[in-house]
């Protein structure tokens, strides 16, 4: 079960890094070597997913990808029709940052019968969007304001709420091609409020920025654009998150 590994791994300190694959920018043709590329450079499983999906390509993309590596293939949908009994496991999200109903229970009501009907695992995840210094698709699509990004007691607060309704794990992302990542204060903040498995995401382009937010309290640091832009800088990346679990678990 992919949730019991990462809960294990946040309990001794391993970090681990996914790479966040958008179907929306690239084809399925091309997947096959992203799918090398990750599994090569040592990343710890695949998230697949994006705020639009227009070309109606996930089962495919997926396919692809599971084809071209043995990692793990996490669904990390924008809507409820993303669903895909091709992937392992679904991040079950609900963005509990934002005030718009149909991202904190609509879509997830309308999602509900498609992933009873699925062997997927699915893993409840609260979604908290934070100002990244620019407007983002995700901030776009979802018509909600992020938590200001030097606020960090807001995000504890919305967290810890979501820990108390049952949520399995935290998400904290500026979204993808943000100029700017989840600050350290306030990634240690929800971690040692909460305690739960904390993915970060959003602007990381560095190995530098990666080791940051692992030693903040990623435990899962989650990297894309990065990866579009330059593929050779994944091992880096994966190399740099991976260190940090001997930094963790001191």
């Amino acid at each position: 079960m992919i949730q019991d590994a990462i809960l294990d791994g946040a309990r001794f300190g391993e970090k681990k890094l996914a790479l966040l694959v958008d179907p929306d920018k690239q084809a399925p043709s091309a997947l096959r070597q992203t799918g090398l590329r990750a599994a090569e450079a040592g990343a710890d499983f695949l998230l697949v997913g994006g705020s639009l999906l227009a070309n109606d390509q996930l089962r495919e993309s997926l396919e692809v990808l599971r084809e071209a590596c043995s990692l793990p293939l996490v669904l990390f949908p924008g809507r409820a029709w993303q669903v895909c009994d091709a992937a392992d496991a679904i991040l079950f999200l609900s963005l509990v940052s934002g005030r718009n109903p149909e991202l904190l229970i609509g879509q997830q009501v309308h999602a509900a019968p498609l992933l009873a009907a699925t062997g997927l695992e699915v893993i409840p995840t609260a979604y908290l969007l934070v100002d990244g210094g620019s407007v983002t698709s995700a901030t776009y699509m979802s018509q909600t304001l992020p938590i200001p990004a030097d606020k960090p007691d807001i995000a504890v607060a919305t967290a810890l709420a979501a820990s108390f309704l049952g949520m399995r794990m935290v998400y904290l992302d500026t979204g993808s091609g943000a100029a700017e990542t989840v600050r350290p204060a306030m990634v240690q903040a929800v971690k040692q409020a909460t305690g739960l498995p904390l993915f970060v995401g959003g602007g990381i382009r560095t190995a530098a920025q990666a080791t940051q937010a692992a030693r903040a309290g990623a435990d899962v640091v989650v990297v894309g654009t990065a990866f579009e832009r330059d593929p050779d800088l994944l091992g880096d990346l994966c190399q740099a998150v991976h260190a940090a679990t001997h930094i963790a678990s001191r």
